[in-house]
């Protein structure tokens, strides 16, 4: 982002357009944010399987006639989902959710149009550096192998199944997390304005851990989701009638290591657990930052523990409530939420003394 000139740093020729830069990844992160939104109401209106060919160019029209619209209930007609879930489902009961997931797809390739135009725009004016086209290429990639893997989860439910595998949506949803991640990671890089304030090493040490659990929690919230292991144990604190299950009932199926990703009881306890963990150590940094940290790493400390509770707040209610589509759509949302917090948070704090991004 520097130059080293006379032995003194000055902005590079670039430096001037970076704001521009930020506010265009800004926003294809919060059109991300939207899509794994959408992506969460989709699945939980059964919609995800409605459309079962994969056109990436013909796909983003839908169908404009009676005869179109026949042919596509036709097709979806030959699956198991419409055959043991929905014999007798009407044409406009198929419409509502073929729009569901075709509104998904668009904002897909949307995102993918919103990203590489104005790429392609910023490397013809000669507006990136080396290192920042590559990171750029890097997004591009990423969000190519999301269509890719977003139809290889559709694809383990057209045969033998009612649903996908509960492996490809969890999947699904993190590598979508991880985009959001990595956009975000390179957007608050793009500034050399220095936070001020510090924050404890062992604080300090918590925010960059966060950021690998808050994905391994996802991943985890995945798993949920594809099993519907929210629908199941809708008490809280307890859990099957315990705080901890026993383990006869965590490890019943075997192997043992399947438990962690098709038991329900385990799927749920251990999303449970992470949870807790994750709220644990937002906390405790907060309380560090409070007690020995200053100014804006103090304050995005503050700010993601209040964050995760309000998260964690949102899962129970969630829970007990059964999960209702608004909730559980507003906890995915939250879940996003966070994750975009502890990386910026992380991202600021590899920030050098002289206000320059060291990593990133």
């Amino acid at each position: 982002m520097t130059a080293i000139a006379g032995g003194r740093v000055t902005a590079s020729s670039t430096s001037s357009h970076y704001g521009i830069i930020r506010a265009w990844l800004i926003l294809v992160a919060l059109m991300v944010v939207g899509m794994v939104v959408l992506g969460g109401a989709t699945r939980l209106t059964g919609s995800g399987l409605s459309i079962t060919e994969w056109k990436p160019i013909r796909g983003t029209i839908p169908p404009l006639s009676d005869a179109d619209w026949a042919a596509e209930f036709e097709r979806y007609k030959q699956i198991p989902q419409y055959v043991k879930l929905n014999l007798g489902m009407s044409l406009d009961e198929f419409k509502f959710i073929y729009w569901w997931e075709w509104t998904h797809r668009l904002v897909g390739r949307l995102i993918g149009f919103v990203f590489f135009v104005p790429m392609l725009v910023f490397w013809l004016k000669g507006w990136l550096t080396r290192e920042l086209t590559w990171k750029l290429v890097g997004l591009l990639v990423l969000g190519g192998s999301q269509g890719a893997l977003g139809w290889w989860m559709v694809a383990s439910g057209l045969a033998d199944r009612t649903e996908v595998s509960q492996y490809r949506l969890a999947m699904h949803l993190t590598l979508a997390c991880i985009i959001l991640l990595a956009i975000a990671w390179v957007a608050s890089s793009l500034t050399d304005r220095r936070d001020g304030g510090v924050l404890p090493g062992s604080a300090r040490a918590i925010a960059f851990g966060l950021v690998p659990l808050v994905i391994v929690q996802i991943f985890m919230g995945g798993l949920v989701a594809g099993l519907r292991a929210g629908l199941s144990y809708n008490t809280w604190p307890l859990m099957d009638g315990h705080f901890l299950p026993t383990l006869g009932n965590l490890y019943i199926m075997a192997p043992s290591w399947v438990n962690h990703f098709e038991n329900v009881l385990t799927v749920q306890f251990q999303h449970r657990m992470v949870a807790y963990l994750i709220v644990i150590l937002a906390l405790l940094q907060g309380f560090l930052a409070l007690s020995q940290g200053s100014g804006a790493a103090r304050s995005r400390a503050l700010l993601i523990a209040f964050i995760a509770l309000a998260q964690a707040g949102i899962g129970i209610m969630t829970l007990l409530l059964v999960v209702p589509l608004w909730s559980a759509i507003l906890h995915q949302l939250g879940g996003v939420i966070l994750l975009a917090a502890v990386t910026v948070h992380a991202q600021r704090l590899t920030v050098g003394a002289d206000g320059l991004a060291t990593a990133g």
